[in-house]
């Protein structure tokens, strides 16, 4: 609330209609039971048509409410996944207000920092070499990774007739 008292609706409507008419803001003010000031802020506001400032928002109340619905179907989806679901039903909105949405909504959401270390194909080529080589011994895997690693490794072998097993590698 600034310097001049907000006009109630009745206000607002008797200030209207009395302007219409062609009345002085004085003789409205005293009509309306409110300040000279009041009237003239209000006069002067809907003659320039303006109703609120700022930047217009880019989405609305139902883009919004989709965007609610497509969180709260998987709550665990990051912030990019749920970004492209959201502007695949025709939302224009970048990924910051995505984000800045869902937490305006009272949402909690993860922007993942890095991309992940191994895309699909690459977690089943390394699950079946892994499978491949579970039943070589320590001297295998040894002879391995001395072919690759230039610094001691620790290898904890399964159990054998109850006693752990570990070999430590030096690679020269």
């Amino acid at each position: 609330m600034g310097k001049t008292a907000d006009l109630t609706a009745v206000q607002k409507k008797i200030t209207d209609t009395l302007h219409k008419e062609g009345k002085t803001q004085k003789v409205i003010a005293k009509e309306a039971g409110c300040s000279l000031s009041s009237v003239s802020k209000h006069i002067n506001r809907e003659a320039k048509g303006r109703k609120r400032c700022g930047r217009k928002k880019c989405t609305s109340n139902r883009d919004n409410r989709n965007l609610e619905r497509i969180v709260k179907q998987n709550p665990f989806k990051n912030v990019g996944e749920i970004h492209k679901e959201w502007t695949s039903a025709g939302v224009s909105a970048s990924r910051t207000n995505t984000h800045r949405h869902m937490q305006d909504m009272g949402f909690s959401c993860c922007i993942p920092c890095v991309k992940p270390l191994l895309n699909k194909t690459q977690h089943l080529k390394c699950l079946a070499w892994t499978k491949d080589k579970k039943d070589w011994t320590a001297a295998e895997l040894c002879s391995l990774m001395k072919a690759h690693l230039a610094f001691p490794l620790e290898i904890k072998v399964p159990e054998s007739e109850g006693r752990k097993e570990r070999h430590r590698i030096h690679v020269a």
